[in-house]
């Protein structure tokens, strides 16, 4: 499937930029090439930088193998909403930016030669915040996954519902959970990714709801800020409370796997979760 002009994924390459890379953390520095390399994880310290959607995908699938879905779906104005700025200006400079109509990318693609629905969100286009557009990608994906009786695999990274659309946002948090539920009810796994952040309606709706739920290292997972929180309660929250790590302890998450471990991870679960009845014990050998 061809892309359109305005959402084809960059052309320039991390090999070909000038670019250099910031570890956030602790502010070591490497080329594009080298953090390519090391698939935005920093050497120094381990801390997993945010990543497009495009990176997303070429990081888990087969080279060659992603065909994209519902490429020129993409929302509108429906409240004709300003604060600093139009709505619509802030749109129209994400998809320049992010080289995608909204906050996710969604295809069909192959891990290890295994078929599957695969789902990217992009923090980088407003928070990865659900739009009616990405609520109505996401649950097309997942319904073209279940057609296709292909697993489904989405890795989130988003602050939740995206006020500039009001209601119309939070009412993608029922639309994806109810696609989810065809899709159980075709015995069809799927894997949810939770990478830094995972917040808001996306938390409590869709990515909570895997059959297996993995998890960067030190992402941060839950619905409202530690702050918010914090005020609300009056109470010293404890340390780690929203990482991964905390979660995983706690029995939210099942594993925290490290990026560069990520795609692996997914072939072992793919293939055990896949397999006909009587030969999954014989993948997990």
């Amino acid at each position: 499937m061809s892309a359109s002009p305005t959402y084809s994924s960059p052309k320039v390459t991390p090999a070909q930029s000038d670019e250099v890379v910031v570890c956030a953390v602790c502010s070591s520095s490497q080329s594009a090439a080298e953090a390519s390399g090391t698939l935005y994880v920093c050497p120094v310290c381990g801390a997993h930088a945010r990543i497009s959607a495009h990176e997303r995908v070429r990081q888990l699938a087969d080279p060659g193998s992603f065909h994209v879905w519902d490429e020129r779906l993409e929302g509108r104005d429906r409240l004709g909403f300003f604060d600093t700025r139009a709505y619509v200006d802030r749109l129209d400079d994400a998809r320049l930016r992010q080289h995608l109509p909204d906050a996710i990318l969604s295809g069909a693609a192959k891990i290890d030669s295994l078929p599957i629905g695969l789902a990217a969100f992009d923090f980088g286009f407003l928070g990865g915040s659900l739009s009616t557009a990405v609520g109505e990608r996401l649950a097309r994906a997942i319904e073209a996954s279940a057609k296709a009786r292909m697993p489904f695999v989405c890795v989130t990274s988003s602050g939740g519902a995206r006020m500039q659309e009001g209601v119309f946002s939070l009412m993608q948090m029922a639309k994806s959970v109810s696609a989810l539920h065809d899709l159980a009810e075709r015995h069809l796994p799927f894997i949810s990714i939770l990478a830094d952040p995972t917040m808001g309606g996306s938390i409590a709706s869709f990515a909570a709801l895997g059959d297996v739920i993995l998890a960067e290292p030190k992402a941060m997972i839950g619905f409202t800020g530690a702050r918010v929180i914090t005020q609300a309660t009056y109470e010293q929250l404890p340390a780690g409370f929203q990482t991964s790590e905390f979660h995983h302890a706690r029995g939210l998450i099942d594993q925290v796997v490290d990026r560069r471990q990520l795609r692996a991870v997914l072939i072992q679960l793919l293939r055990v979760l896949s397999a006909p009845a009587g030969e999954s014990d014989q993948s997990a050998a």
